[in-house]
C-alpha cells in the first residue's frame, strides 16, 4: 500500500511539474562543469535578458581557488523546430581568491569577463543546457588573458 501511494504521489508531482513547463524558462538552478567548476543560478530579468552568477571552484596540487562571477547576457532566439534554442553574448565581471599549497600565500582574483554560447531549454522537460566559452581579462593578482575557459551548464528551470 505504501509503495502504491508513494508512486501515486510521484506520478502526480511529475504532471504537475510537467503541465507547468514553458518554452521559455524565468530561472534555473544547477551545475556548471569546465575549467572552474561550480554551482550557476540563472534568472531573467527581461524577456530577452539575463542575469547569470556562478559560484565557482578549481582545485589541483598547487592551489585551490574560489571565485564569483556575475554575468549580464543577451539572448537570441534560433529558429528550432525542439525546445527553445538561443545563442547569446553578454560580459560581467569575476571576484575571489587563489590560495596557495605550498607557501603561506594568497591571492586576489579579479577580472572582466566575456561570454558566447548556446542555451537550450527541453520542450517537456524543466531542464535546460548550456555551453559556452567565457574569456577573461585578468587585472588581479597579475594583468593576463584567459581564453581557454569553456563550460558546459545543467539547469533545473522554475
Amino acid at each position: 500500500m505504501k509503495k502504491f501511494f508513494l508512486s501515486l504521489l510521484l506520478g502526480g508531482a511529475l504532471i504537475i511539474a510537467s503541465s507547468s513547463v514553458k518554452a521559455q524558462y524565468k530561472n534555473a538552478l544547477g551545475v556548471r562543469v569546465g575549467d572552474y567548476t561550480g554551482v550557476t543560478f540563472k534568472t531573467f530579468i527581461q524577456d530577452q535578458k539575463a542575469l547569470d552568477l556562478i559560484l565557482s571552484f578549481k582545485s589541483n596540487s598547487a592551489y585551490s581557488s574560489v571565485r564569483f562571477t556575475g554575468l549580464y547576457e543577451v539572448h537570441n532566439p534560433i529558429d528550432f523546430e525542439y525546445g527553445s534554442l538561443r545563442w547569446y553574448y553578454g560580459g560581467g565581471a569575476s571576484i575571489g581568491s587563489k590560495d596557495y599549497k605550498y607557501t603561506d600565500n594568497n591571492d586576489f582574483i579579479l577580472s572582466a569577463d566575456g561570454v558566447l554560447g548556446l542555451d537550450y531549454h527541453f520542450s517537456d522537460a524543466p531542464i535546460n543546457l548550456s555551453l559556452d566559452w567565457k574569456p577573461a581579462l585578468q587585472f588581479a593578482p597579475d594583468a593576463d588573458f584567459k581564453a581557454g575557459q569553456f563550460g558546459l551548464s545543467v539547469r533545473v528551470t522554475f
